[in-house]
């Protein structure tokens, strides 16, 4: 009995099962070589032993053709090993022959066992508690090579400082206005609805105030920030890593904390309290436009209730965040950066994950301010 295929055919001899092979055999046809190979009953119980390989009519094989004949045999209960050739010239017997040796050691990997609900959380807690080690232990070495910065001023690479300076703070001013002027305008008209039910207009100002200067400029300014300028630290220096920019800094024995990571911290540290600024300012204009337009709040009466509602420690509580917030932003994307690996789709993974990680660490230390600050009654 044979059964044909324009590629391969099956013959069940008296001596066994005989597998003819014809025409081209390479990797970019294999999708129809295994439907052909399957068609043939080349599967699990469709074979008679013993085998023989006629190739007295291939024209050509490659060693991916060949690793998919051997597999399909080796299921289909027929050991390569036993499995006998005839026909074949010397250049496919030695392909043949070189993949047959080297079978057992591309066999896949067994798929490893699947995690229960409860190892899953363990995994997660332990890589979350890792990550935390890591980024801790990467502070100290920042926090280390600013302490040399300040006992050598030398050490400081002022042109990349300035650079950085102009990055992370002066292209950011304009995106920081807009947001800011914006969340004050919404602010303002939501208290608004509410206070002018009462007769309680000018009150708005109160809350405009020390909503802005104490929690919501400093929280959305330093998201801004790590959304920003976070990301573009992880995406420089992991690309700077992947074209071995950083082994040939380390290769000049150059520290390459000292060299890149510095300067970024820094200037990020001195940035943050100037966008905040830029923040309060341009939130308190945004709700004085509204109060004007909706309340009847005059920009003289805006100012003279801000005086008064306004203490000076609300504001420089605010400007106070924001050093913390910028110290860990650059921390985490830096240390980010630096962790990429050999690939450009770490960059990409890399980076994405420092937005996330910079946003939650600013949400988290504002809400420990608020705690600390509640404890001292400030």
């Amino acid at each position: 009995m044979t059964t044909a295929d324009t590629r391969c055919s099956l013959a069940r001899e008296a001596e066994g099962s005989v597998i003819r092979l014809a025409g081209s055999w390479r990797l970019s046809s294999i999708g129809e070589l295994d439907a052909a190979l399957q068609a043939l009953g080349v599967a699990p119980g469709g074979l008679a032993v013993p085998v023989v390989l006629d190739g007295a009519a291939l024209a050509e094989i490659d060693t991916a053709a060949a690793l998919l004949l051997w597999r399909n045999l080796a299921a289909a209960g027929a050991s390569p090993e036993a499995v006998s050739m005839r026909g074949f010239s010397d250049a496919h017997a030695r392909i043949l022959e070189l993949v047959r040796q080297r079978l057992q050691g591309v066999e896949p990997a067994a798929a490893p066992p699947r995690r229960g609900a409860l190892a899953s959380l363990g995994a997660a807690t332990f890589g979350l508690l890792a990550l935390l080690h890591g980024h801790l232990e990467y502070l100290g070495r920042v926090l280390v090579e600013l302490g040399r910065a300040v006992v050598k001023p030398s050490r400081l690479r002022g042109r990349e400082l300035f650079a950085q300076l102009s990055q992370v703070c002066a292209s950011a001013i304009p995106v920081v206005a807009l947001v800011t002027f914006l969340i004050g305008l919404v602010v303002a008209y939501l208290l608004g609805l509410q206070a002018e039910q009462y007769g309680a207009n000018i009150f708005v100002v109160d809350g405009v105030a020390l909503g802005l200067t104490r929690e919501f400029s400093p929280l959305i300014v330093a998201t801004i920030v790590a959304g920003r300028s976070g990301a573009a630290f992880t995406a420089q220096l992991g690309t700077m890593k992947l074209t071995e920019e950083i082994d040939a800094i380390r290769t000049l024995g150059l520290s390459a904390e000292q060299v890149l990571v510095v300067p970024r911290v820094l200037a990020l540290v001195l940035s943050l309290p100037l966008l905040v600024f830029v923040g309060d300012v341009m939130g308190l204009l945004g709700a004085m436009t509204i109060a004007e337009r909706m309340l009847d709040i005059t920009p003289s009466t805006f100012f003279s209730r801000l005086h008064e509602a306004l203490a000076p420690r609300h504001f420089v509580i605010g400007l106070a965040k924001a050093p913390a917030f910028a110290l860990f932003i650059a921390v985490i994307g830096c240390r980010m950066g630096m962790s990429v690996s050999r690939d450009t789709r770490s960059i990409g993974m890399n980076t994405t994950s420092t937005v996330v990680q910079g946003i939650v660490a600013v949400i988290l230390l504002d809400a420990l301010f608020a705690v600390l600050l509640q404890e001292l009654e400030l």
